[in-house]
This record gives structure tokens, C-alpha cells and sequence, in this order.
């Protein structure tokens, strides 16, 4: 099955029903896959010893008006940016939360912090990467407070096009914190402010200079799962708004304008990404034609992703399969010698993480690596022997995060179908093999498999044998 955000809403009075099977077993996935949840007591003392004595920039930007965009009740907020128009061009100031204002290099923290990798997110809770008196306050990049952060201030073209990038450490102040939905309906009803209306702007230059790239987005919709006080489920796919789309360019411009001074000052970590195999394309073509979606044949197939609508169900089947398109992601140290291969594939373009430092470990490094290469200042030894083992770190922490996600959405699959037992469903067929054929459930939010035969694009209808919160299973087989 296709990875997806899932989003767990639990009704305010427990029930005993299927909700307390599915909090049992997501409970159960993480100890069976070893998530580190509870800090060490060293760890939790040196981040409170952190907090008090942060090593604190000179420079105040605490005048300039960031704001920051995220979910509801994020809390941990790596990012806030500010736009303004410069001349026909904009200027783009984009403030990262400073970890390594907090984290002392080969402390309890930072031995910590690489034994995780990442934040793991799972439907009912989120494992932390550093512990929540860091992530979700003292350096989180909360409305009000003052904090340290690396500043990216990228000057941009008419065309939206990079002129000219300069990355400090400055305090910095986010003066009020924004939701998707806050934005998105500010700007469909025109009460939006410039800055807003500039990331809207901003936004769809740069989705354009992505087409003229041949670079490429998946467009996963955010699974919703709601459980009433009676233990019954609601799941339903949320489509992203655009705003999230246009806030996600100001990040890959980002991390592109990191990728180049990386290989300019020829030290660095790149995300890279191999093109998509010619045989996965072509099979996802087949797909597109078994389920009748046009795709034109002169079309990549970055921007064929861009023309599906994620309501529709055959659509919502191939931006799922998708998934297959973008495999064998990466990190590539280097000192010296840029590689042979720096680009990743989907974003058509050498590419670095830098922007999710409070969630992600790699971001950690290159922003001081750039921040030492814009100042003209050498990398810091620590950043240099930390390279090479990154990628396996990093990899490590990718694995188990991919494989807690999996579990968790067969567990929520399985919930919403554990009540449904005998039932027959409507569904589309997206895949076949031999023996079984993978299904979009048309009233679900489910693809899976089931047992018989058919060809894909047929509308079947399935019978739910069984359905296992525990296991995460689901047996399904073709009505004939």
C-alpha cells in the first residue's frame, strides 16, 4: 500500500469499541518496531540545562513580521518566512529554527538525536526527534517569542527565479501563527494581506518553473480518521488546499538554493534521487489507461501528476501507485569531488534538506554548513567527520518511520472494515496479478487486495471475508 499521513481524531469519551483495539495496536507497532519514545533522564537534564543557556546570534531581526504555517496544533515549528516585493522581483525571508543553538556537539542530546533520526508520526501521537521542552518550545519557532534562527534571504527574479541568497543566524520573533485553512480561505475571499497574497504568487511561479524543469510532486492526500463515543470510525481522505503546495515551494527552493552552495563551496549532504525506472513508468501509463484517465503521451509524468483530482477514486488509485515513481531517495556526503549524480529526480534539480531541523537530524548540518559558506567561514570540524555517517543514520531512521507508517495504516484499514464483515463493496480495480487484484474501494478509504480475477480499470464488487485490527489485515475477494 501507498504511504500516507494519517491524521487519528479520537472521540472525547473513550469507547471500548474498535477505538481501544486500534490504540492498542498502534501501541503495539511501536514496540514491535523499537520507536524510542521515553527520553533518557541525562537527555531530559541537558535540554532543560539547554534552555537556560542557549548559545544565543547577535544579530536582532525580531522587527521583521515572520509568520509561520503549519496544521492545527503543530507545535513544533521549524519555519516562518517573510515576502515582500523587491523592485519587479520579491525578497524571501525565511527563518529555520537554530537546534544547534541548544544541542552541544557530542553531548547526551546530540547521541540522542542521532540514535532517533526523526520524529516518527503516527496516527494517535508523534515520537519526537528532541525531547518536547525543545521541539514544541524553546526552540520552536512559536507566535511571540524571541529565538535563534538560520535566515535564509533569497532575492528572487520576476519570473520567480533565484538571483541571490545570503543564510545568518539572527534572533527572530514570529508574529502571528497560521493554520492552512486560515490562509486558504483569506486568500479565496480576498481579506488576505500582501505577504500572503505574495505566497500565492510566489507559490505558482515556482510550480511553473517545476513543469519547465520536469520536476515532480505527489500529491498524497491526508488520511482522516474520526472515532465517535460509540467506537464507530469515519475515514475520509483531505485533499491538500493549495496553500500547502505554494508553502511547500519556499521549502524546495530552499533546500535547492542549499544544494547549490553546497556544491559551490564543494562540501556538503545532498538528498538525490534516481530517475524512475523506464518499465515503472510505462506500467503506470498502463494503469492510467486501464482506468481511463487521459495521459497524453508528450506529457512527463510530474506534470500528469498535477492533473489528477484527488476526489476521484481511479484518480486517488494512481496517485497512490505513484509511489513507486519515487524510490531510492538518498543522502550523498561529499568534500571535494561534487558526484557524478547530484540531482534529485523529482525535483529535477540538486537538492538539500535544510529546512526541518527541529524534526529531521541531516538538517541540523547543512544549515550550518551553509551558513558557514555564505559567512565565509570554515565548516565546523564536527560538521566534516559527521558526513560520511549520516546516510546510514539517516537511512536507519527512514526504514522504521516507513515501516510504522505501513502498520499503522493496515491497522486503520482494517478498523474502518472490522465492523463490515460479510459486506459487499463497490470498488475499482487498479492492479492485477495471477491470483489477486489490488482495489480502491469507491465509498473507503482503502486500497488493498483482494482474491480472483479481473482487469484493472473493471468495476467489481468485493466481499470483506475479514478484517483484523491487531494483525492489520484485511481479506477481501471478488464478488463474481
Amino acid at each position: 500500500m501507498a504511504l500516507r499521513r494519517i491524521v487519528y481524531r479520537p472521540p472525547a469519551v473513550s469507547s471500548d469499541g474498535p477505538g481501544a483495539a486500534l490504540t492498542a495496536a498502534f501501541e503495539a507497532i511501536r514496540a514491535k518496531l523499537e520507536v524510542p519514545e521515553e527520553f533518557p533522564a541525562d537527555v531530559l537534564a541537558e535540554a532543560d540545562v539547554a534552555l537556560r543557556e542557549p548559545r544565543l546570534p547577535t544579530r536582532d531581526e525580531t522587527s521583521v513580521p515572520f509568520v509561520t504555517i503549519d496544521p492545527p496544533g503543530a507545535m513544533d515549528l521549524d519555519q516562518a518566512m517573510f515576502l515582500e516585493r523587491r523592485g519587479d522581483g520579491y525578497r524571501v525571508r525565511y527563518a529555520i529554527a537554530d537546534v544547534p543553538a541548544f544541542v552541544a556537539v557530542g553531548g547526551a542530546l546530540d547521541q540522542e538525536a542521532r540514535r532517533r533520526g526523526q520524529t516518527i508520526y503516527c496516527p494517535d501521537r508523534r515520537v519526537p526527534l528532541h525531547p518536547p521542552v525543545l521541539s514544541e518550545d524553546g526552540a520552536s519557532l512559536l507566535p511571540d517569542q524571541v529565538r535563534p534562527a538560520f535566515v535564509w534571504d533569497m532575492v528572487l527574479a520576476e519570473d520567480g527565479t533565484g538571483t541571490d541568497v545570503d543564510v545568518y543566524r539572527a534572533l527572530v520573533k514570529s508574529h502571528q501563527r497560521l493554520d492552512y485553512a486560515a490562509v486558504q480561505r483569506a486568500l479565496d475571499d480576498g481579506t488576505a494581506g500582501e505577504p500572503l497574497r505574495l505566497l500565492k504568487e510566489i507559490g505558482e511561479k515556482r510550480i511553473a518553473l517545476e513543469r519547465e524543469r520536469g520536476g515532480a510532486s505527489l500529491p498524497l492526500p491526508e488520511q482522516e480518521v474520526t472515532e465517535d463515543e460509540d467506537g464507530g470510525f469515519s475515514v475520509s481522505f483531505r485533499p491538500l488546499a493549495p496553500v500547502e503546495d505554494w508553502n511547500a515551494q519556499i521549502s524546495l527552493m530552499t533546500g535547492m538554493a542549499a544544494a547549490e552552495m553546497m556544491i559551490h563551496g564543494q562540501v556538503g549532504l545532498l538528498r538525490t534521487m534516481p530517475p524512475p525506472e523506464h518499465h515503472d513508468v510505462q506500467r503506470f501509463h498502463r494503469m492510467a489507461t486501464a482506468l481511463g484517465v487521459a495521459w497524453p503521451a508528450e506529457m512527463l509524468y510530474g506534470e500528469f501528476l498535477r492533473t489528477l483530482d484527488r476526489a476521484n477514486p481511479k484518480h486517488l488509485a494512481l496517485i497512490h501507485e505513484a509511489a513507486t515513481l519515487f524510490r531510492g531517495a538518498g543522502y550523498m556526503p561529499f568534500e571535494g569531488d561534487v558526484p557524478e549524480q547530484p540531482e534529485h529526480a523529482a525535483v529535477a534539480n540538486p537538492y538539500a534538506h535544510v529546512t526541518a531541523p527541529l524534526r529531521r537530524l541531516v538538517d541540523r548540518f547543512g544549515l550550518v554548513i551553509c551558513e558557514a559558506l555564505s559567512t565565509g567561514t570554515d565548516v565546523p570540524v564536527w560538521v566534516r567527520q559527521a558526513l560520511p555517517h549520516l546516510p546510514q543514520i539517516m537511512a536507519a531512521s527512514e526504514s522504521r518511520a516507513s515501516a510504522v507508517e505501513r502498520a499503522c495504516t493496515d491497522a486503520v484499514e482494517a478498523a474502518e472494515l472490522v465492523g463490515l464483515r460479510g459486506s459487499t463493496l463497490d470498488a475499482v480495480v487498479v492492479d492485477d496479478n495471477d491470483k489477486t487484484v489490488a482495489v480502491q474501494l469507491l465509498d473507503f478509504a482503502v486500497v488493498t487486495r483482494a482474491s480472483g480475477t479481473a482487469e484493472p480499470g473493471d468495476s467489481v464488487k468485493v466481499r470483506v471475508d475479514d478484517a483484523d485490527i491487531e494483525t492489520g489485515t484485511i481479506a477481501l475477494s471478488l464478488v463474481q
